[in-house]
């Protein structure tokens, strides 16, 4: 896998112009329900990028979805755009979740897979996702969303703590309205095409992320912080961030896209506290629905590793690798 700047860019190119690129072996599906975007994105055997596709969206509020029908409608349009644009047919994906979200919450996230045709392959926080794109296996990764701040603690790659709160872009936007009298629509609007002349006044609700990211990592030890997430684009937000934790902190390039890069990604890190004996990815297969319940191996090989693509002649024969985890 390529620099992580260079490949987080790649996939945003990807993403707004509908490029693909030619995947090097059995390329893998994510799916990210975030609270202003839905994001699918394409990585191949190495990790690297491959398509992307993405629509504004509100079906996410806080972590939750709150529109059933057009989550599962607009995850399925997108498929069809990067079936079409590949060449080929994904049958099971990874998808995001907030971190600390409930059960019953993480079986809604499936779900939505679930009825778009696609058998749930794996489940990981936000914030995890993001540090596999950078490489990260020790720090603190600060995820900004639209509807909330994740933090993940990671230590020798493993998530020893992680934490996710309601204070994100839409908070912005409703100080900005308040602040300037307008409606909702057109703070958000002010907020995407001045965001730095305005920062003054969303100041506050960013110090409070920052607050959010101080009480996560409290106590433990944390030498370098990593932000992504398309709220924390603003330029003097690093700044903010580093002021109150009292830490070094990066964003990289394109942050919006760096969390949806990561959910297809295999490998480190891992969404598991040190002291558990669990595996070393998080696969909750089929959790929430009797999908997967009747799978042979052979089943469970084709549908592991996503599809069988003809735009390359290397993806026209791969062998199977079967997963009985």
């Amino acid at each position: 896998m390529d620099a992580p700047d260079t490949i987080i860019t790649r996939f945003a190119e990807q993403v707004r112009g509908g490029e693909t690129a030619c995947p090097n072996g059995p390329m893998r599906l994510g799916v990210d329900l975030g609270t202003a975007n839905l994001v699918l994105s394409v990585v191949d055997a190495d990790n690297n990028p491959v398509a992307g596709a993405w629509q504004h969206t509100t079906v996410v509020r806080d972590g939750i979805v709150v529109d059933w029908t057009g989550a599962v409608h607009f995850v399925k349009a997108l498929k069809e755009q990067l079936e079409q644009r590949l060449n080929t047919r994904f049958t099971t994906a990874s998808v995001s979740i907030p971190p600390g979200i409930s059960e019953g919450t993480i079986r809604v996230f499936t779900n939505v897979l679930t009825a778009s045709d696609l058998i749930p392959d794996e489940v990981v926080d936000e914030p995890v996702a993001a540090a596999r794109v950078l490489g990260v296996t020790d720090g603190c990764v600060i995820d900004i969303g639209h509807g909330t701040t994740g933090v993940s603690v990671l230590n020798g790659g493993r998530v020893v703590t992680s934490v996710d709160e309601p204070t994100g872009g839409h908070h912005m936007t409703l100080v900005l309205a308040g602040a300037h009298n307008i409606s909702y629509d057109e703070a958000e609007d002010l907020k995407q095409r001045q965001g730095n002349e305005i920062f003054g006044v969303i100041r506050p609700t960013v110090e409070k992320m920052a607050t959010i990211a101080a009480r996560a990592i409290a106590g433990y030890e944390v030498s370098q912080v990593y932000l992504v997430g398309g709220s924390s684009c603003f330029d003097a937000a690093p700044g903010v961030f580093s002021d109150i934790l009292e830490l070094p902190v990066h964003r990289p390039a394109e942050p919006l896209f760096v969390t949806p890069l990561g959910i297809p990604m295999t490998g480190t890190p891992v969404n598991r506290g040190a002291g558990e004996d669990e595996p070393d990815l998080v696969d909750r297969k089929g959790e929430g629905s009797d999908a997967g319940a009747a799978l042979t191996d052979d089943d469970v090989a084709e549908r592991r590793f996503g599809a069988t693509a003809a735009v390359c002649p290397v993806l026209r024969s791969f062998t199977k690798e079967v997963n009985h985890g």
